[in-house]
């Protein structure tokens, strides 16, 4: 590769262009979310108004049959005392439950970037701390080192794997056959780990039965195949956010059946044999996004029925439902399996002796971080707010509501009718608000981007940071662009370069690290100076 700078072409060294390709994977990287600015309909859904308006309805009427009433002579209001007293209790009763909901997002976006530092952390360390095994002789070493490239790719490709089953896991989105997961896990045994999420208690046996591991049936009794060895035909399972899964089975029932054949292959030298879906039936794997559709259960008053719908067993569509979904649905935490086989490469490192102590430790404790943000993530998504206390504070939100354009006519008189609006949505906003943002990994506007975290972030950097080999500082260091190495900051114009900096010796290297002597600014400065 060569470089053309004033006239002369230069010679670029191989690192400048195995940096080139390694940039290529931070280009082009979009922002996390775009704004709501981008339509009007995606401002209207971001904002409290889009999640209260139906109430915004209400206070209105209710405001104005109070207003036409007033008008005709009956006299329907009172002292505006309650409107004093109870509004200062229930905006700092508000502002704390819009706090604390906050709070939830916040810990959640802080615990997403701990799984990317852990991610880059432990990525680094087993691609350039974990030394390449010796052979005996040229071709053995050769075998040696090609394997242990396998295990540490293979190992790196499982970072990205659990962030993105818990990407999965948070929106209870069951199994591995998404197109982002599938085929970074499919050759792994599954445990028979318990379901990670509390159980919905209106499913029957039979259905918990089916979406649970099932027990191991062959040598091991805590490793099992994800699949039944023997051939069967499935249906790939249907995520528990998507727009339809009744009508997506129906539509797609042919074309979605999967047989499942056996295979010969190992594993960690266990002989027992595990299922993979056929090459031809890869097409049909799930998205990795699949957000639930709008439908007519999200619109007032239709969305009041959805938690009676749900709670009675049957299916019902819709963002709202899908909510319910997240909250309640079974799940093979597979992350947590995850983590067990990142934990089996260190110990299969400290048993064939690849590394050192330190080596070990950075890496136990990038593999903390990784479990730490998994139970913090489940801590935020699986303690809600209680029940008593946020429908407690609906209730007094509704009722000061209620008396409000009692408190307010003889004051305003028809202005009664804006003001109430405008106070409802004051207060309701900050409650829609938070109850949204309180469970920030589903599909809402307001929602992190859990996609991007696993698709745009830690996906291109460990691909980056794999992209070549461990770089070598006695070839990055010594390149001829490196020519302003112990220059100051005021000091660009004498360009020296490294090897003719060893050629000089450690003396004048140590001499030129002095700062130079600072030269008088002006007659007075210089006059100043005593003579020698």
């Amino acid at each position: 590769m060569t470089v053309t700078v004033t006239g002369q072409e230069l010679t670029a060294s191989p690192i400048c262009a195995a940096t080139e390709e390694r940039n290529v994977f931070a280009q082009g990287i979009p922002s996390a979310r775009p704004g709501p600015g981008a339509s009007f309909l995606n401002a209207f859904l971001a904002t409290a108004l889009g999640r209260c308006w139906h109430i915004l309805v209400f206070y209105g009427a209710w405001a104005t049959l109070i207003s036409v009433l007033n008008n005709q002579g009956h006299i329907l209001h009172i002292q505006p005392t309650l409107l004093t007293v109870l509004g200062t209790v229930l905006g700092f009763v508000i502002a704390y439950r819009t706090t604390s909901a906050f709070e939830r997002y916040n810990e959640g976006r802080r615990l997403w970037s701990q799984i990317v530092f852990a991610s880059r952390t432990f990525a680094c360390l087993v691609w350039f701390h974990v030394p390449d095994p010796e052979g005996k002789d040229t071709a053995e070493t050769s075998e040696l080192k090609a394997r242990a490239m396998v295990e540490k790719k293979s190992t790196i490709n499982l970072l990205e794997a659990f962030a993105v089953s818990v990407k999965h896991y948070l929106r209870g989105e069951d199994g591995i056959y998404y197109k982002d997961l599938y085929y970074l896990v499919k050759f792994l045994p599954a445990y028979a780990l318990p379901p990670g999420r509390p159980l919905s208690t209106d499913r029957s046996d039979t259905e918990l039965e089916l979406s649970s591991p099932t027990r191991p049936s062959e040598t091991s009794d805590l490793i099992h195949h994800r699949m039944s060895t023997s051939r069967q035909h499935v249906t790939l399972p249907m995520p528990i956010t998507s727009p339809t899964r009744s009508g997506y089975t129906r539509s797609r029932s042919s074309e979605a059946t999967v047989t499942f054949s056996r295979s010969s292959t190992t594993l960690l030298d266990d002989n027992r044999k595990r299922s993979v879906i056929p090459t031809d039936q890869e097409p049909y794997l799930l998205p990795a996004s699949m957000p639930p559709r709008y439908t007519i259960f999200d619109l007032f008053p239709f969305s009041l029925l959805v938690g009676f719908i749900y709670d009675s067993g049957r299916s019902v569509d819709g963002r709202k439902a899908a909510r319910i979904r997240m909250k309640t649905a079974v799940s093979h935490n597979l992350p947590l399996e995850l983590t067990f086989y990142l934990s089996s490469y260190i110990a299969s490192l400290q048993r064939r002796g690849l590394g050192d102590p330190p080596t070990y430790g950075a890496l136990f404790t990038a593999l903390q971080q990784l479990g730490d943000s998994l139970a913090g993530l489940e801590r935020v998504l699986t303690t809600p707010v209680p029940f008593s206390y946020s429908i407690h504070l609906w209730l007094v939100t509704i009722v000061y509501c209620l008396a409000l354009p009692l408190q307010i006519w003889e004051p305003l008189s028809w202005g009664t009718i804006p003001a109430t609006v405008a106070v409802s949505f004051i207060f309701f906003g900050f409650l829609v608000a938070g109850e949204e943002i309180e469970n920030p990994f589903g599909y809402d506007k307001n929602d992190l981007n859990l996609d991007h975290f696993t698709s745009k972030i830690i996906r291109n950097e460990l691909k980056a940071i794999t992209s070549a080999p461990p770089p070598d500082p006695a070839k990055w260091a010594f390149v001829p662009e490196n020519n302003l190495v112990f220059s100051h900051d005021t000091d660009v114009q004498n360009r020296v370069s490294p090897d003719e900096w060893v050629n000089r010796g450690p003396d004048k290297i140590l001499s030129s690290l002095s700062p130079p002597e600072k030269k008088p600014s002006s007659y007075h400065e210089a006059s100043s100076i005593p003579p020698p």
